[in-house]
């Protein structure tokens, strides 16, 4: 089944409870190797945003995502405003004024944020980012897409947890936790676990 507009709205929605109910998980998770800010930031873009969608509904999804970038880069601070604002701009360009989103359409969208947020970020997998999330979510994504819309999120959320853990081990190369070297080894990182918060909200929006 296809992903309308409203459908998209749903899920943001959703992502932007997620974001309130785990804001101290990721302020605390970013403490050790960041600014302590993470959490405080999504939470100030995605209530904004929720304000926004409050006044008017844009007719589609692209029209709703690129809204979505425009509120995160201007109200989220850090380097999670450019890089999830990048992320949302490329997925609203790749399924274009489209009315609906069929699953071909949802993949390329979570296809297109991974490329904008690698191009925005320069960061790989195992630089211990939220490319580590993304990145295997896309991958997921991609197997899955002759399941439909369902299966293809569920499956990235899935791949998104996994990627977030993968970073615990891992010595940060890229963002202020690179700037600990080795004492970076042994935390979740916080833009991997913010991915995969929002992936999950999206695959279990009703």
């Amino acid at each position: 089944m296809a992903c309308t507009t409203n459908d998209v709205v749903t899920a943001l929605r959703a992502a932007a409870a997620t974001v309130a109910e785990h804001r101290v998980e990721l302020i605390d998770l970013d403490r050790p190797i960041g600014d302590a800010d993470h959490g405080e930031n999504m939470h100030r873009g995605f209530t904004a945003l929720t304000a926004a969608l409050d006044g008017t509904v844009p007719e589609t999804p692209g029209a709703v995502l690129k809204l979505v970038a425009t509120t995160l880069i201007s109200k989220v601070g850090g380097a999670a405003g450019p890089l999830y604002g990048t992320a949302f701009l490329r997925a609203a360009t790749a399924v274009g004024q489209a009315p609906e989103l069929d699953t071909a359409a949802v993949v390329a969208a979570l296809r297109a944020g991974l490329d904008g947020v690698v191009a925005r970020g320069k960061a790989e997998v195992g630089d211990a980012t939220m490319v580590d999330a993304l990145a295997r979510a896309v991958e997921a994504a991609e197997a899955a897409k002759n399941d439909g819309v369902a299966a293809v999120l569920t499956a990235a959320a899935d791949a998104a947890d996994e990627g977030a853990n993968s970073t615990i081990p891992l010595v940060a190369r890229k963002g202020r936790a690179s700037y600990l070297g080795e004492r970076s080894i042994g935390h979740l990182d916080p833009g991997a676990r913010s991915t995969a918060l929002l992936l999950r909200a999206f695959a279990e929006a009703r």
